[in-house]
């Protein structure tokens, strides 16, 4: 028998396979959800509260896609970050914004990567032919013979900007889960470095992709786009694209170009002069334009800070958790006085990422460094806290949308909460 594959080309034929299930064409109506094991993991592992009682209720129950749960890269908490194949898992579990994070080829081609150089820890382009074509090549690590002590870590850098939009497409480059081992001696070892609560199970030659195919395919799959623009060198970016607003011009130009509506799509971006670039020279995109925010940055006034995005047009911020949360004197998780001012000043919320830190009792309270939940952690136990901290930042902190590495939970969450 013929497969839908060979039946029809390009990027968008795949949504046949993954929502339509046969060759006809897809179902009408919203697909369900397909959620799987891990949201009743989580429930059964919180305390008992009317919030489990609740969720408790609708495990089992028929879950459709929702805009409240944002695919971050995808689903790379088990298929390979900003792939074909991570996208697709993504929308599969009810994601309703897919994240495309962009940076740029050597020839001005614009491509899906979480940074203009991780090539040689989300690839495998150290162990191909084009490994030549790397900024700093695969150097081993230096340990110390008698102890073993890491004198000097394993090192590469290999960025989009070395190659070209066909090298980068290449047969032989493949999207792999993003890991670098640092004791590693050969270029195997290097790429066997990954944190043990993510798999390599579904590590099988991730197909990348190019910003637009990524449109196109995000596009067929009834999803909406929450593209970021990535820093990067100045230089680099004037020498490509001639500057930094020219950059950001090229993003807006490729959803326009592909007929994209500007209501389906979020430019983020951690730059301010991005986000007003995109208010003043395309007001359509620029309304629903996200700045981001890591919390490098103190904000000593986040009212006044918040009030003066408002009145320059910033209509959305897009926290990291630990800058929407805190814990009372009572030990609740409540909202940080940075999620209230920016609520006063009328601004939108997207909360970036949950599940993205592994196992909370054997992960991320056994260090201390862990980002997520670096203002949570006097009030975590275990697994079943992620339901708790979502909920929190649904209901209290009002987040329009919360990033996720594994968005079944964030889907499940939406429909059984009935989020809009």
């Amino acid at each position: 028998m013929t497969s839908c594959r060979t039946q029809r080309a390009g990027v968008a034929a795949l949504v046949l396979l993954t929502l339509g299930g046969a060759c006809s064409e897809a179902p009408r109506g919203p697909a369900p959800a397909e959620l799987g094991p891990r949201p009743g993991y989580l429930v059964d592992r919180m305390e008992e509260s009317p919030l489990k009682e609740k969720l408790r209720k609708c495990l089992g129950g028929r879950a459709v896609a929702n805009d409240f749960s944002i695919a971050h890269r995808g689903a790379p908490l088990m298929f390979p970050e900003h792939t074909q194949e991570s996208y697709v898992a993504a929308a599969r579990m009810g994601a309703g914004i897919l994240e495309c994070d962009v940076t740029f080829t050597a020839d001005a081609e614009l491509v899906c990567r979480h940074a203009q150089c991780d090539l040689h820890a989300t690839t495998n382009i150290l162990a191909t032919p084009l490994a030549s074509r790397c900024s700093e090549p695969f150097t081993p690590a230096e340990l110390d013979p008698v102890t073993g002590e890491l004198l000097k870590p394993a090192s590469a850098r290999c960025c989009a900007g070395d190659l070209t939009l066909e090298e980068f497409k290449s047969p032989l480059l493949c999207g792999r889960m993003d890991a670098a081992n640092p004791r590693a001696a050969t270029v195997e070892e290097y790429l066997r470095g990954g944190p043990a609560f993510r798999t390599d199970l579904y590590s099988t030659c991730g197909t990348l992709l190019s910003h637009a195919e990524s449109i196109e395919l995000i596009a067929s799959l009834g999803r909406k786009h929450i593209p970021e623009l990535k820093s990067g060198d100045r230089d680099a970016i004037a020498a490509v694209f001639g500057g930094q607003e020219a950059y950001a011009r090229r993003l807006v130009e490729a959803y326009e170009a592909a007929g994209v509506s500007p209501a389906d799509v979020w430019l983020q971006s951690f730059d301010l002069r991005d986000v007003l670039s995109w208010i003043e020279t395309a007001p359509a995109f620029g309304r629903q334009a996200v700045l981001l925010d890591a919390g490098a940055e103190p904000r000593p006034d986040p009212v006044a800070f918040f009030e003066s995005l408002s009145e320059r047009g910033v209509r959305f911020v897009g926290p990291a958790i630990p800058l929407l949360l805190a814990v009372d004197a009572s030990g609740d998780l409540v909202p940080s006085e940075y999620a209230l001012a920016a609520r006063r000043a009328g601004l939108g919320i997207v909360a970036w990422t949950i599940e993205r830190s592994g196992r909370i009792a054997e992960d991320v309270l056994a260090d201390e460094r862990e980002f997520y939940y670096a203002t949570t952690r006097a009030t975590l136990g275990g697994d079943g806290d992620i339901l708790r901290i979502i909920d929190v930042l649904a209901r209290d902190v009002g987040a329009a949308g919360l990033f996720s590495d594994w968005p079944a939970t964030t889907t499940f969450y939406a429909n059984c909460l009935a989020i809009p």
